[in-house]
């Protein structure tokens, strides 16, 4: 379990959404994640945005195909906070996005913060 919780909080650490489309601008597009390992999409999906593995290393938790959908809203220029909700894994994550022109720092928590991962993004 903690396996797919440290593969799945990867996930949800990448991207987190926003619900207005000025947000989904900023985020929208191919990410590929810093350890070279994964590469998402990020789009509007309803009122919030998704992210949708399009590329992994070597799958086995993580695979081409899994869905990330976000909620967050801005805190600080640049800084936006809400939650994420990984479908396959059912799981929900507290969710941090800094953005910085084509780099995204992303953070995701899951058990009250007991568990947290951090990465970084290029867009592509």
């Amino acid at each position: 379990m903690l396996r797919n919780i440290a593969s799945a909080t990867a996930l949800a650490a990448f991207c987190l959404a926003a619900a207005t489309p000025a947000k989904a601008e900023l985020t929208s597009g191919i990410w590929a994640r810093g350890d070279g390992n994964a590469k998402v999409r990020i789009s509007p999906c309803g009122g919030s945005l998704c992210a949708v593995n399009v590329w992994i290393r070597n799958p086995g938790s993580e695979k081409v195909g899994d869905r990330l959908v976000m909620t967050v809203k801005p805190t600080s220029p640049g800084v936006y906070e809400g939650s994420a909700f990984d479908p396959q894994r059912n799981l929900r994550f507290s969710s941090r996005i800094t953005l910085n022109g084509n780099s995204m720092t992303t953070s995701g928590c899951v058990l009250g913060g007991i568990i947290c991962r951090t990465a970084s993004w290029t867009r592509e």
